[in-house]
């Protein structure tokens, strides 16, 4: 494209800057426009990549036919299938009537589907088959209907990085993908910042008929020194605020209202300090919460003891009781001690757990009861049995103040029944 065949294709778009990386987009657009190829663009919210699909069907054999927006990440999961491909009267609550989709209403036009990206798995599935063959279904309905859409996508998200954690789909980002057109950031249009300042605030004074804000130079140094994470859209937002609330100091002579920096220093937002803090997971962590992995480890605990009961139950059975390795009061002194504090390869509370052990290896002796050693069997069924006095019976809340299972304390207390015959 020629120099003046981009400046008219900005003024056509409303687009202001200069940057090369911004005009390189632009070209981009226009070359594929022709073509059917599906163009995926990539960028931070609040770069503009609005502008490009539009100036892809407008480029494009398809611009007498119809144009949609979708966003995908404004609609709710369990209406976004009927929303793109429709629904049959009667296939889901409120559905009162059929609805067609965008893909059937497009037909012959272009979609564009912001913020792709989103899309839960079930609908992208879909999405890949309409854009390998055109088919699609709607909601409630067997019959597969056909359509002509050129797609154009849009994300401000790294779908590589979705993809290698599941919630992309490797096929559809490589349909996509045909081509890729990066909008740039605003932090990085240096140049382009001060224009877009100029014209958002010539905008709000040409709209509310007040004073035109204009900047010092050191004022211009400050807003190009300021990141934009919320690129164009936060520029505007900045620009618009100054010029309301400065303007309104100008005597009704003046048409203009000069700006230094340290007047805006007061309406750019500052980093570090002042900002919310957010809890970020580390790539490498673990995916279960600490909830669960607390549950774990209390049902790793509750099995060792189930094992431990079964094995005391077979050794009793064949005469040779501690033969075995381990028996129901725990492991014997010299086995080594299971460390449930290092499961999961992380500190874990164990006593903050509701399931204590119901026996702890002891290496004290035991007391001397009445003259004679209280094995360890007894304490456990004296302790059995004061948890059922405490609770009047109530096994499920005995086993609950014994740190065990239900069904381990009816075990436990057919084996007592057992041996007391």
């Amino acid at each position: 494209m020629t120099n003046q065949e981009l400046q008219n294709l900005k003024n056509k778009f409303d687009i202001i800057g200069n940057d090369p990386a911004l005009n390189s987009a632009l070209e981009i657009a226009v070359a594929v426009a022709p073509t059917d190829l599906t163009a995926l663009i990539c960028g931070e919210s609040g770069v503009g990549k609005e502008n490009i699909p539009k100036i892809i069907h407008q480029h494009s054999l398809r611009r007498t036919g119809k144009y949609f927006a979708v966003n995908c990440g404004a609609i709710p999961e369990g209406t976004i299938d009927s929303e793109l491909f429709g629904h049959e009267k009667g296939s889901f609550t409120g559905a009162n009537e059929m609805r067609r989709g965008y893909f059937e209403e497009a037909d012959g036009g272009t979609l564009f589907l912001d913020e792709v990206g989103e899309l839960p798995l079930s609908s992208q599935a879909k999405l890949l088959r309409v854009l390998q063959s055109g088919e699609f279904m709607r909601v409630g309905s067997s019959k597969v209907l056909k359509t002509d859409v050129r797609v154009v996508a849009a994300t401000n998200v790294n779908l590589a990085f979705a993809m290698s954690k599941g919630k992309f789909r490797e096929d559809l980002y490589y349909r996509l993908n045909a081509v890729t057109i990066f909008m740039p950031a605003l932090r990085e249009r240096k140049g382009d910042i001060h224009l877009l300042f100029r014209k958002f605030a010539y905008d709000f004074s040409e709209k509310y008929k007040m004073p035109k804000v204009v900047l010092t130079e050191d004022a211009v140094a400050l807003l190009e020194s300021y990141r934009w994470p919320g690129n164009i859209r936060q520029l505007k937002n900045v620009t618009e605020t100054v010029s309301a609330l400065e303007s309104r100091n100008v005597s009704g002579r003046s048409d203009k209202c000069e700006v230094d920096a340290a007047t805006l220093r007061k309406y750019i937002p500052k980093d570090g300090p002042n900002m919310l803090p957010v809890k970020a997971s580390p790539s490498d962590e673990s995916s279960f919460s600490p909830s669960e992995k607390e549950m774990l480890v209390r049902s790793i605990y509750q099995l060792k003891q189930d094992v431990d009961y079964l094995k005391s139950v077979i050794s009793s059975a064949q005469g040779f009781s501690g033969q075995i390795g381990e028996t129901a009061s725990g492991p014997k002194p010299h086995d080594p001690q299971v460390d449930l504090s290092t499961v999961w390869g992380k500190s874990v509370n164990i006593d903050k757990m509701s399931a204590e052990p119901l026996m702890k290896p002891r290496e004290e002796e035991p007391e001397e009861q009445d003259g004679g050693t209280l094995s360890l069997e007894k304490s456990e069924t004296e302790l059995i049995r004061k948890a059922l006095e405490k609770y009047d019976g109530n096994r499920k809340l005995a086993a609950e103040e014994l740190g065990i299972s239900e069904r381990t304390l009816y075990r436990k207390l057919k084996s007592f029944e057992k041996d007391e015959k």
